[in-house]
């Protein structure tokens, strides 16, 4: 009944909340994101951390279980992050590419 409810809850809050994972940068770092999602009529907002550092999250689209949206960077370069909800394991597939190195981070939900 437990698992039942969990898969419930977590397609009932698809990508809404909030979320975390590490990611190794181009320089060989680890960093730590979190992105707090908001979703209405198939648009995505919200805000991303790297480290601490906040970038606000725009021309974001969902839909069915994919997501994508755009952060400028520190150098006002745009970066394109493309991904995929997982209901199931309630978890996103995220990538983006930084430097022209593609990075993965496997996100969690942070606000259960």
């Amino acid at each position: 009944m437990l698992l039942c409810f969990t898969i419930a809850f977590a397609l009932f809050a698809g990508v809404n909340g909030k979320w975390t994972g590490i990611a190794i940068n181009p320089e060989g770092d680890t960093v730590h994101f979190s992105y707090t999602f908001k979703t209405y009529n198939g648009k995505l907002t919200g805000l991303a951390l790297a480290n601490e550092n906040p970038y606000n999250i725009f021309d974001g689209k969902v839909k069915g279980d994919s997501l994508s949206f755009d952060v400028l960077n520190d150098d006002g370069e745009k970066i394109l992050n493309k991904g995929k909800y997982y209901s199931i394991g309630d978890s996103i597939s995220l990538n983006f590419f930084l430097r022209a190195q593609k990075v993965h981070i496997k996100l969690k939900r942070a606000d259960k």
